[in-house]
């Protein structure tokens, strides 16, 4: 009897080293895919949802007072004795809100306070400034030589206390709770730029000034003068509405500061004046697993401090950085938003009103997608701020051109003021800024407190240049329409 062969088995039949290499991809994929999962999961889980809520509520009240006075600003330029100059007033005010960051550390050097009452008194401020603007914003007194409004800019200063100190106090107190809830405070943050706009939208403008003819039985007066017809509601009720806000927002802060549930949510922490905390460090276990060990084996485990090298920026790299973070802070934060009536107002009162609401909102949508789509190469960071330049540009061009700008009268006129204009280069802006800041925030040292420095500098510069040309030079031209 003859014994059959073994069969022979074809090379081809085998896994290739490719496909087994494509294999282990794959299952690398899935498995990080399954822990990240996994942590959203567990993120969900092992949390509190009225801390969320409270954190995002406490978090919509730092800038909702500063970003409602600019949303609010069509409607106010047109009844304020400073006209289409007004932003300029305003964004210098606005900048003058720092002092509220100088007071707080240098009262902090004199005494110490608890930050929860600093926080309160900065709230009360707020809301008091809010309340105040509803009724007293079209009030004026003459001073220097001309009326001016002065109960407004008082009240905007209030409301820019409030923005400008949250970074040194709401921020840094949340850094007491688990670092989850920082996330949905500035969720909130995000929101107190979104939710004034989403209200001045449904206020609306009214319409585009008219030309009607003047009923005056004066012989000297104009045979025409202008008409716009009003909004949905007058600004009374959407700085009421905004003072609702910031009571909810201080009433949120109280229970999130002494309720018992919420100090449940502290991390471990040792909590001084001044914000300033001591954490407690614990090791991090790593699990070491040999691939050829047997599965029902216990995998060991070693303790060790695992930490991601940073990539150093070199001297040139970091100084480009910082210039050009100063540079889009001053255009985008302080000389953009002092000539915006003279870049949009010439379009009529409805590119105006969507131009503003649509550029507050341009801040907190370039946020999320920093987080979701990140560029921290500075190839990248170079030609999105190229990009912006471009737009910012002609955004120039416009304010210098009132009170006869390219394509004034057309539909296409509008469509690039509210769509490329401005809105655009904000975003831009934005997401280049948080680019440049997540850069910084690896490279540890100081380098935190140079980025809010330069920030604040270039914001100071742009808002000053701005209020200079505006007012004190005849580069921009106001539009009559009669």
């Amino acid at each position: 009897m003859v014994a059959e062969p073994p069969p022979v088995t074809s090379r081809s039949s085998r896994p290739s080293s490719a496909a087994l290499t494509e294999s282990c991809c794959l299952l690398r994929k899935s498995t990080t895919m399954k822990q990240k999962l996994t942590g959203v999961r567990d993120a969900f889980q092992n949390r509190s949802l009225l801390v969320d809520l409270l954190a995002i509520l406490f978090g919509i009240g730092a800038w909702i007072g500063v970003n409602s006075s600019f949303v609010q600003l069509p409607l106010l330029v047109a009844n304020a004795p400073e006209g289409w100059n007004l932003p300029s007033y305003l964004v210098v005010i606005t900048q003058l809100g720092n002092l509220g960051p100088l007071l707080y550390t240098a009262l902090q050097r004199v005494r110490a306070f608890r930050d929860s009452y600093m926080i309160y008194a900065v709230l009360v401020i707020g809301t008091v400034g809010a309340i105040c603007m509803a009724f007293l914003y079209e009030k004026t007194a003459f001073v220097f030589g001309a009326e001016r409004s002065v109960a407004m800019f008082v009240c905007v200063f209030a409301l820019a206390l409030v923005g400008c100190t949250s970074s040194v106090l709401f921020m840094p107190y949340m850094g007491r709770f688990r670092d989850v809830y920082l996330i949905t405070y500035l969720i909130g943050e995000g929101l107190s730029g979104f939710l004034p706009s989403i209200v001045a939208l449904i206020q609306g403008v009214g319409g585009n000034a008219e030309c009607i003819p003047n009923n005056s039985t004066d012989p000297d007066a104009p045979d025409f003068i202008s008409y716009t017809p009003p909004p949905r509601f007058g600004s009374l009720e959407y700085f009421v509405f905004v003072f609702v806000v910031l009571i909810v927002s201080t009433i949120a802060f109280t229970i999130l500061d002494n309720h018992k549930r919420c100090r449940q949510e502290y991390a471990a922490v040792v909590i001084n004046h001044g914000n300033d905390y001591t954490y407690e460090t614990t090791p991090t276990v790593t699990v070491v697993t040999s691939p050829t060990s047997n599965p029902s084996e216990k995998p060991t485990t070693s303790t060790s401090t695992k930490h991601e090298q940073p990539k150093v920026l070199s001297n040139r790299n970091y100084t480009y950085l910082m210039v050009l973070l100063g540079v889009l802070c001053l255009f985008g934060n302080g000389f953009f938003p002092g000539i915006q009536s003279y870049s949009c107002l010439p379009y009529g009162n409805v590119a105006y009103h969507l131009t503003v609401t649509l550029s507050t909102m341009a801040n907190p949508v370039a946020c999320f997608m920093a987080v979701f789509l990140p560029h921290t190469s500075i190839r990248a960071i170079t030609s999105i701020s190229m990009l912006a330049a471009v737009f910012a540009a002609y955004a120039m061009a416009t304010a210098f051109m009132s009170p006869a700008p390219p394509f004034m009268g057309m539909a296409i006129g509008e469509a690039l003021v509210v769509n490329h204009l401005l809105d655009h280069p904000d975003r831009a802006v934005s997401y280049v800024r948080l680019s440049i800041t997540t850069v910084f925030r690896s490279q540890g040292g100081k380098s935190l407190v140079w980025v809010g420095a330069v920030t604040q500098i270039g914001s100071l510069c742009g808002s000053i240049l701005s209020f200079t040309m505006v007012n004190f030079t005849n580069l921009f031209q106001q539009y009559y329409p009669c």
